[in-house]
């Protein structure tokens, strides 16, 4: 443990200096967030953040190769190679769209292309962890592990709305998945607790905490594309990775729950941006809308409107992760009553934290938009649109998407 404990310090102090150095290099070279409507930045932040988690997971994952202990792993599978070259790779695709804004086909494109080579050289679905399925066919095995690794890549970008959250809720549950993994080696009897689903959950883990000190509210970098992509890419992997561990034959009948939490955890860490994924589109279409409507009737910004404080929502977001995570890890060692009883008072207090912010609870709302809540005052400035948050007396470019431009040219004409 203590030797884990050594690539959570190197994860954690390498995303620590380097952020700070890509936040410099980023606003030197103006790859500034722009401000939409709908967005709840005040003003243009620096991104690229994704490029310092990338180099503090990059740089633990190669000290543990040069680690004694850990050495056998890098060893017996690709895996963990797979993951630091991929990681790598998605991050640049991050960043160039982090500054020159690919479509969103390019995008797909080059999600699936990193996802199939890491899925070929070894980051591979074998077994489906519920009843011992096994996948037949190598290239099924490949296909169905590239849309794992894809759809884990876009729900995390997804949920990276918020300052802090995607960051945090990764945090949550990559230390969720780290002793889901180092857990399930004693329930096994193996005879050594090193794994790759644990080095890579805990590089994860350490550059998630140290980012979130620069990118929780008010966040003075944003981790961009080239950091929700590699988040979801590493922590899909440390879930695929993890299946490989899983042996029924050498769990008890009280430790059978092992074989389907490498569902449940990723579900758990997803759970936020998951429901948001189902909601926001329903919500859309019952008011007649596309469902792909670029608009601020996400979880989150429902929350923000309604008066709710930025890292009031984000706090219940991280709680219910921890929460679902909690009980999925206690499942692991202790009997069903005994879950139960020590789950119920965190999911009281998490049902009560929830029912105060959740919109419709009695709740002053913010009487101006201002830093953290969407929209702001727009107007005309020499035939350019330009926003400004309440209270900064700042006016800023006013960025709008197609779809966003198209409806205001309705709007007028109507």
């Amino acid at each position: 443990m203590r030797l884990y404990l050594l690539l959570l310090l190197i994860s954690t102090a390498a995303t620590l200096v380097l952020t700070p150095v890509v936040r410099r290099i980023a606003l030197g070279f103006n790859v500034l967030t722009p401000l939409r409507e709908r967005d709840v930045h005040a003003t243009p932040i620096p991104r690229l953040g994704g490029i310092a988690l990338t180099g503090g997971i990059t740089l633990t994952i190669l000290v543990g190769y040069s680690i004694p202990y850990f050495k056998p792993v890098y060893s017996a599978s690709p895996a963990l190679w797979a993951v630091l070259v991929g990681s790598v790779a998605i991050c640049l695709l991050g960043a160039v769209d982090d500054i020159w804004e690919l479509d969103w086909m390019t995008k797909l494109a080059g999600q699936f292309l990193v996802a199939g080579g890491m899925a070929t050289a070894g980051v591979q679905l074998i077994n489906i962890p519920l009843f011992g399925v096994t996948i037949g066919s190598s290239r099924l095995s490949i296909l169905i592990s590239a849309l794992i690794l894809v759809a884990i890549m876009n729900a995390v970008n997804f949920v990276d709305g918020l300052d802090g959250l995607a960051s945090g809720v990764i945090a949550i549950g990559s230390l969720g998945f780290f002793a889901y993994s180092y857990i399930l080696q004693r329930l096994m009897g193996e005879p050594t607790y090193v794994t790759g689903a644990a080095i890579v959950t805990i590089a994860l883990a350490g550059a998630c905490m140290a980012f979130l000190w620069f990118n929780f509210h008010p966040a003075s970098i944003f981790m961009g594309d080239s950091g929700a992509m590699v988040l979801g890419l590493v922590l899909g992997s440390a879930a695929i990775i993890v299946t490989g561990q899983v042996n029924p034959m050498l769990l008890t009948d009280d430790s059978a729950a092992a074989t389907w939490m490498p569902l449940i955890i990723p579900m758990a860490v997803l759970i936020i941006p998951l429901a948001d994924l189902v909601i926001t589109p329903a919500l859309r279409m019952l008011h007649g809308k596309s469902p792909v409507t670029a608009d601020r009737t996400h979880l989150h910004d429902r929350l923000l409107v309604q008066g709710h404080s930025h890292r009031g929502v984000v706090l219940i977001m991280y709680a219910w992760t921890a929460l679902v995570c909690t009980v999925a890890i206690l499942a692991l060692i202790l009997p069903t009553n005994e879950v139960l009883l020590w789950a119920l008072p965190f999911l009281v207090g998490t049902i009560i934290a929830t029912a105060y912010q959740f919109p419709g609870h009695r709740r002053r709302k913010a009487g101006v938009r201002g830093t953290g809540t969407p929209g702001g005052k727009v107007a005309i400035d020499d035939g350019v649109e330009v926003i400004s948050r309440a209270g900064l007396g700042v006016w800023y470019p006013l960025m709008r998407s197609e779809h966003e431009h198209s409806q205001t040219k309705n709007e007028d004409k109507q």
